[in-house]
């Protein structure tokens, strides 16, 4: 029996003038996965959620989202889905508890004030309900959103880097919120640059200059980067490093704490650039290439640069 999917469109397309943001993306997500959008600034990202939310209209392209078409029934994909914005989006002079109240008349929630409540208890907001927003740190606000996102029970969240400028900590207790709500079968498209949460995810898409390079698990992107990575120990790294790059088949090389990471897409190429740089005091091994090794490899294959 198929999957079921709570995403699935093709050719998703959206112009500004001359620039195209996103440029005929199909991406399909199971029903309880958690899928990771992973991409420079500027890739088309945050158009790409916003069109699949029915906050713009797509040039091109066609599909369902939660069983509902993105083009012509978008007031029912809007009541089915919760989106968190990049940026805290909430009534700082409100309390924790009136600024989901105000989120819940909005959606015409039924038994608003039982819904505000169990919002509150479900993502640990009790201490901190007549909290003003304003005076949350980012790890709170975090929830806040989180909270009212979930507050009218979607189906489907749409997290557009949502623990940016988040401590450690917080981040860890979110994505196990995250895990734990995936698990009860809500499905999440999380928009996000860190590659230990693009870990955390079931399945990864990545985009750069509105183009969808390469999707799978971890494991599966990995594999189909065919990059070779070294790992390189020793004195003198960043001058290692500038002469590498200047190596035909050497793509990238990187410090990564005290060693540096070499890869390069042609084995024999890459053999070739590191041969004469492999003796001691350097001590060099083969190591599995990481996601942020992939990601890096990917963007330097995009025309134009994107900023970091």
């Amino acid at each position: 029996m198929p999957e079921e999917l709570s995403i699935d469109v093709r050719g998703m397309t959206k112009r500004f003038g001359r620039i195209t943001a996103v440029d005929h993306i199909d991406l399909q997500v199971r029903t309880g996965e958690i899928c990771g959008f992973l991409g420079p600034n500027g890739s088309g990202k945050t158009t790409f959620i916003r069109m699949l939310c029915g906050l713009l209209r797509p040039d091109e392209g066609q599909g369902v989202c939660l069983g509902c078409n993105v083009i012509t029934d978008t007031e029912a994909v809007k009541r089915q889905v919760g989106y968190m914005t990049q940026r805290f989006s909430f009534y700082d002079d409100l309390s924790v508890e009136e600024n989901l109240d105000f989120v819940a008349r909005m959606y015409a929630v039924k038994n608003r004030r039982q819904a505000v409540r169990e919002s509150i208890e479900s993502l640990g907001l009790a201490q901190r309900k007549e909290q003003l927003a304003g005076q949350l740190s980012g790890g709170w606000k975090q929830r806040l959103a989180l909270a009212a996102c979930l507050i009218h029970r979607p189906k489907l969240l749409l997290l557009d880097e949502p623990t940016a400028g988040v401590d450690p900590k917080a981040r860890r207790d979110f994505w196990e919120q995250i895990h734990q709500l995936a698990a009860r079968g809500l499905t999440f498209l999380i928009a996000t640059h860190y590659m230990d949460e693009a870990e955390r995810c079931h399945r990864l898409a990545f985009i750069a200059g509105g183009k969808l390079l390469t999707r799978g698990t971890a494991a599966e992107v990995i594999v189909q980067s065919r990059l070779l990575t070294w790992s390189v120990a020793g004195p003198d790294l960043t001058d290692l490093a500038v002469q590498l790059r200047r190596q035909p088949g050497v793509t990238q090389a990187s410090a990564f704490g005290a060693v540096l990471h070499v890869s390069g897409d042609d084995p024999a190429a890459l053999q070739q650039a590191i041969a004469p740089f492999r003796a001691p005091p350097l001590e060099w091994r083969q190591v599995e290439p990481g996601l942020e090794d992939v990601f890096i490899h990917l963007m330097d294959q995009v025309p134009g640069n994107f900023p970091p």
